[in-house]
């Protein structure tokens, strides 16, 4: 049992054109009429809990694009896909696969075959495309030298001491954490978030420390919005505009995959935070 796929993005749809409507206006009965109806779960006949159904496309990224993807030899594509069923993964992570392919030998994921129904909409990737930028940011703060992270929160203290009082009371000051320290989103490579556990070591089977391949994140930004790209800025605010993807993993965190350096056909590591 789960829901549709194409009343999944029917919803979406619907609720971006009601978002981009004036505030004061109210859906109409035949809105959210249809809204309830796109949101009502449904039983495949002869389908049971534990059989095998089509993995959901989540990401086609090309080495040619990416400098910090890191390939096998002989490989410059990853294709990432998931089950959409939250019982076939294991402690909230989704069943992920990931396949280091050759693009010239392979066709491209624009139209794979899909399941009839998914566990959960947020498993359900919208259609989109993304425009690769190099960012500079630093390590999660309990990973960092002692005398260093005391450093930063004096440093944080003057922040908060400057900031004015409206400011202030809506938060709105800057801080390691949120404004310099490892860069939200979806992305390649980079720092990991450890916001909910505390750091992990993510060793490889081999006993070689393994390194972030790819954070699915459920957001591209948020908080004082200081990761926000420049072009989206005046986007800051409406409702869905740093959620393109609108993928949401785990309680709306991020999933980091990690990949071993000495050898990229290693299994991979996951931790959801």
């Amino acid at each position: 049992m789960g829901r549709r796929i194409d009343d999944t993005h029917r919803e979406r749809r619907l609720l971006a054109e009601a978002w981009s409507r004036a505030p004061d206006t109210a859906p109409s009965a035949e809105e959210l009429e249809l809204l309830a109806s796109l949101e009502a779960e449904h039983t495949v006949p002869g389908l049971g809990e534990t059989d095998p159904v089509p993995l959901l496309a989540v990401a086609q990224l090309f080495v040619k694009d990416l400098p910090d993807l890191i390939a096998p030899t002989g490989r410059d594509l990853l294709q990432v896909l998931w089950c959409p069923f939250s019982a076939h993964g294991r402690q909230a992570i989704p069943g992920i696969h990931l396949l280091w392919r050759t693009a010239s030998e392979c066709a491209p994921l624009t139209d794979p075959p899909l399941p009839h129904v998914v566990g959960d909409a947020g498993y359900v990737p919208e259609p989109c495309t993304v425009d690769p930028e190099q960012v500079i940011e630093h390590e999660f703060r309990e990973l960092l030298p002692e005398n260093l992270q005391l450093r930063i929160e004096q440093w944080e203290e003057e922040i908060e001491e400057e900031t004015d009082e409206e400011s202030a009371n809506r938060g709105h000051f800057l801080t390691y954490d949120g404004d310099h320290s490892v860069a939200p989103g979806w992305k390649v490579g980079g720092c990991a978030t450890w916001g909910v556990t505390g750091p992990q070591a993510m060793i490889c089977s081999c006993g070689t420390p393994m390194e972030l391949l790819l954070a699915i994140n459920s957001a591209e930004w948020g908080g004082t919005n200081s990761w926000a790209p420049v072009e989206d800025r005046e986007l800051i605010g409406r409702p869905g505009a740093n959620v393109p993807t609108q993928v949401t993993v785990g309680r709306g965190g991020s999933l980091n995959i990690f990949r071993c350096p000495a050898n990229p056909l290693h299994e991979h590591k996951f931790s959801m935070q």
